[in-house]
């Protein structure tokens, strides 16, 4: 009687003992507004409660080099260093800063933006500088310290958002959270047939 021969590694799975090594994720950042130590510490520790997750700050090439243990933490460590106030162009072709501004394209007169990393006055020039270059903008509040500013004029939002995401920072519209986290809510109401 012959017996069929099995590899090592046909057993191991056979036998449920195999577990394959997963390859860490790495996406690169760059573009991103690092004017000083400041900026630096404020990427470093936007991950810091991100487990699986590390990231390595150039400031004098403006990156961010994220290594994760796979792209889901990889996605979160990328979204935390976009809460906190920054935005960089990603080297990977699936895992990319969100687009979550909640700002809509068309002309509108005010628009208050929040998360913003601001913390000196480089920043504060280079946030006026970007929104500045936006046709229509009059004025804003920017100011060194301050993580919201008000834009003011008759100019295209999503225009704005894109000046400042250009530069090197990240930011939503007011309320846009709130405004998301509701219509999860909605639609999850839908989807159970509880509307109130």
């Amino acid at each position: 009687m012959k017996y069929p021969t099995l590899s090592l590694l046909s057993m191991a799975l056979i036998a449920g003992t195999f577990t394959p090594v997963q390859a860490d994720v790495t996406v690169t950042l760059s573009k991103m507004h690092l004017c000083c130590g400041a900026c630096v510490k404020a990427v470093e520790g936007s991950i810091e409660k991100v487990e699986g997750a590390s990231v390595e700050v150039d400031a004098d090439n403006g990156t961010a080099k994220v290594t994760a243990e796979d792209a889901k933490i990889a996605r979160k460590a990328i979204a935390a260093i976009g809460r906190a106030g920054f935005h960089g162009e990603s080297d990977h072709q699936r895992l990319k800063m969100p687009n979550n501004s909640g700002v809509e394209e068309g002309t509108v007169k005010r628009l208050e933006l929040v998360g913003v990393h601001n913390c000196c006055g480089g920043c504060n020039k280079a946030i006026k500088e970007a929104i500045a270059s936006v046709k229509g903008v009059e004025a804003d509040t920017a100011q060194p310290k301050s993580k919201t500013l008000v834009v003011e004029g008759e100019f295209d939002g999503l225009a704005v958002v894109e000046a400042l995401n250009k530069a090197g920072f990240h930011v939503r519209a007011k309320g846009a959270q709130q405004k998301k986290n509701e219509q999860k809510k909605n639609k999850a109401a839908e989807a159970t047939g509880d509307i109130s």
